[in-house]
């Protein structure tokens, strides 16, 4: 996380997914109107959302109790608006699961 409270995007993994022919994705996008949550990644499009949830070994922010229930309060307003949310690690993000995961839900052909 960053001094703000958001996470650090990873600069090149936009580059990553336009290399394996996925869709850049947006970085750190709103996409509350009225609320200042954002997703680390997002295909808005598709309304398809990418957070990487760090801090799962140090008890960090996503895994304490009162920031564990502001991303309940996040995640269930985004489906609610039609968004799916991917979830990962930081250790999970540039995995080649994580991008076959990327493109099923984008529904892009994964042969």
């Amino acid at each position: 996380m960053d001094g703000d409270g958001r996470t650090r995007v990873t600069p090149h993994f936009g580059a990553v997914c336009k290399a394996l022919k996925i869709p850049e994705p947006v970085a750190e996008h709103r996409f509350h109107p009225s609320r200042k949550w954002r997703f680390d990644y997002a295909w808005p499009d598709a309304k398809v959302a990418l957070e990487v949830e760090g801090g799962a070994w140090t008890r960090g922010r996503h895994t304490r109790g009162a920031g564990f229930v502001k991303d309940l309060e996040k995640y269930s307003e985004a489906t609610a608006s039609g968004w799916r949310v991917l979830r990962v690690t930081p250790d999970q993000l540039l995995t080649p699961d994580t991008f076959d995961l990327i493109r099923r839900t984008l529904a892009l052909d994964t042969l």
